[in-house]
């Protein structure tokens, strides 16, 4: 693989960060790596700052078990609550010492730096010593309120160098924490918990400290124009305050509607941008989605005239309320597939941080830099590219999804393939089925691009096509077990019969893709059961006989 980072666009693009950083000076540009939880961290160049720094990013969002909320020793409230010489003591004085090392290779890159953290989460000795095991995920409790303002004052003490805290309520993990406990009672009620934690966490982050909070909307009120309204009319506005909103509503699916919070309120707003999605492959195969962020997905190009749909429209529609992007360059999900080679979400990610830094651009001119200067790309192989990466996106959208939203959007996810259901309407569902027919024509046309362009080195050309084509062999499987829910209802027996033996060829030239192509991502597997409900290949395999 091509090192992105040594490549003869590293200079060019570092002279041109100089230029561009002054049109964005308060602007956040972010990049965090979404390690899966439980699961051993992903070995990614993103880790690095100085990488993400020659990107165009100018903060590093640190993932939720890499957070001072975990490593604080609590000796200012009381020294019993992690004592020392104690197997909880020893494990938060080891995270403290991770944390510091990697705020330093922040600083010494002059990358700011910011942890995501659930909330409300304490050691558990704590929540016993106390008794509060029935209020303590109540923000509004005295003696919760109490512990919580403590809690910032000895992560900001002891870790005088963090320059903001990214907070998240809609959902608890401590696959990676131990010694902790995590909840939060009421995570969609602006009145009982959104505004008084907001409000307790900007006086004691944004006012008195002067740092940063980033308060995420996932799964608290993300996608309810008047609760979002609620929480904007009660919390006073702070420059450092700012709210962070994915692009889409609910989870990165790309049939999902455009964020209608996007723009309301009285409080900036930063996006959030997954680069190798875990509903799409993981940046296993091309997948380009930085067009349809910033220009427009086709799916909200029917949205009534004035709404925003995209980034562009966001910061043109209002600018005084854009404060940046937030991408995670890698995951999101769990397990696999895991990827050998970044290339694809190196793509997504770096568009995406060198518009925000100047959004004038467009993202058609900055992924023409990414050919040249990144890739090495030249003459008529620049179109060639273009043309693979747009087709990627249309692909995915027709193989993967349906047309109207009909499929359950999460039949497939990280590694696993279900069984899916079909549209209700005869007519949608018709042309679903030739949407899955079209996706293979574009997948083959894929292939046939990656084939044909002369890439800079052979490691690149051999993944180019090894990716393309797990993208064509996987969306092959999609197609057969699209067609085998269409057979079944159908009752049509030899339709069956038909699509178990595409079925099991579009696995076998799957499986054989390791082999001919090194630099694959790892596959996806037949028994992959984790957040899936009705596996396909158990249903299949049910209808063989």
């Amino acid at each position: 693989m091509m090192d992105f980072k040594k490549s003869k666009g590293w200079v060019l693009g570092v002279c041109l960060l100089a230029g561009a950083s002054a049109l964005g000076k308060d602007r956040l540009i972010l990049d965090m790596v979404h390690h899966n939880p439980g699961d051993k961290p992903y070995d990614s160049a993103y880790v690095d700052p100085a990488v993400i720094k020659e990107m165009g990013y100018n903060g590093k969002v640190y993932f939720l078990f890499e957070s001072p909320a975990l490593a604080i020793n609590w000796e200012s409230v009381d020294p019993d609550i992690l004592p020392k010489g104690s197997e909880e003591r020893e494990w938060v004085d080891a995270k403290a010492a991770q944390i510091k090392q990697m705020h330093a290779a922040c600083k010494a890159q002059d990358i700011k730096t910011y942890a995501m953290s659930d909330l409300i989460l304490f050691p558990k000795r704590l929540i016993a010593k106390y008794g509060i095991e029935k209020t303590f995920g109540n923000p509004q409790n005295p003696q919760v309120e109490k512990l919580l303002r403590a809690q910032i004052n000895e992560m900001f003490d002891q870790f005088p160098d963090f320059d903001g805290l990214v907070v998240r309520i809609g959902e608890t993990y401590l696959q990676d924490a131990p010694y902790h406990q995590g909840h939060i009672q009421n995570k969609t009620s602006p009145e009982k918990t959104i505004i008084p934690l907001m409000n307790i966490l900007r006086d004691e982050i944004c006012v008195k400290r002067d740092k940063t909070l980033i308060f995420r909307t996932w799964r608290a009120f993300d996608n309810n124009e008047p609760r979002y309204q609620a929480v904007s009319d009660a919390v006073e506005p702070h420059p450092n305050l700012i709210i962070s909103i994915k692009h889409c509503e609910g989870d990165f699916f790309r049939t999902n509607p455009y964020s209608r919070c996007i723009g309301m309120g009285r409080h900036r707003q930063i996006i959030e941008v997954q680069c190798a999605r875990e509903y799409e492959g993981k940046g296993a195969y091309p997948n380009y989605v930085a067009n349809g962020v910033i220009e427009g997905f086709e799916e909200h190009a029917t949205m009534p005239p004035g709404k925003i749909n995209s980034l562009r429209s966001f910061y043109e529609k209002t600018p005084e309320l854009f404060a940046g992007v937030w991408t995670w360059s890698r995951g999101g999900g769990w397990e696999g597939p895991y990827i050998k080679n970044e290339m694809w979400c190196d793509l997504n990610a770096w568009v995406t941080a060198q518009w925000a830094l100047d959004p004038s651009k467009s993202e058609e001119s900055i992924f023409n830099r990414y050919a040249t200067e990144r890739l090495n790309l030249k003459g008529e192989d620049l179109p060639k590219f273009r043309r693979l990466c747009l087709l990627s996106a249309d692909s995915v959208l027709k193989g993967r999804y349906s047309a109207r939203g009909g499929m359950k959007v999460n039949w497939t996810r990280d590694q696993g393939i279900g069984w899916p259901n079909i549209h209700e309407n005869a007519d949608i569902h018709k042309r679903d089925l030739r949407h899955k027919d079209e996706a293979m024509v574009q997948w083959q046309e894929i292939v046939e691009l990656a084939q044909s362009i002369q890439w800079a080195d052979e490691q690149t050309r051999e993944h180019a096509i090894g990716s393309a084509k797990y993208g064509l062999h996987l969306y092959e499987i999609y197609r057969s077990v699209i067609y085998l829910a269409d057979a079944e209802a159908k009752k049509d027996q030899a339709g069956i019969q038909q699509w178990i033996k595409a079925y099991d060829a579009a696995w076998a030239a799957y499986n054989r893709l390791p082999e001919q192509y090194p630099s694959v991502a790892t596959l996806y597997t037949q028994d992959y059961v984790r957040h899936i409900k009705d596996p396909a290949d158990q249903k299949v395999n049910r209808l063989r006989n």
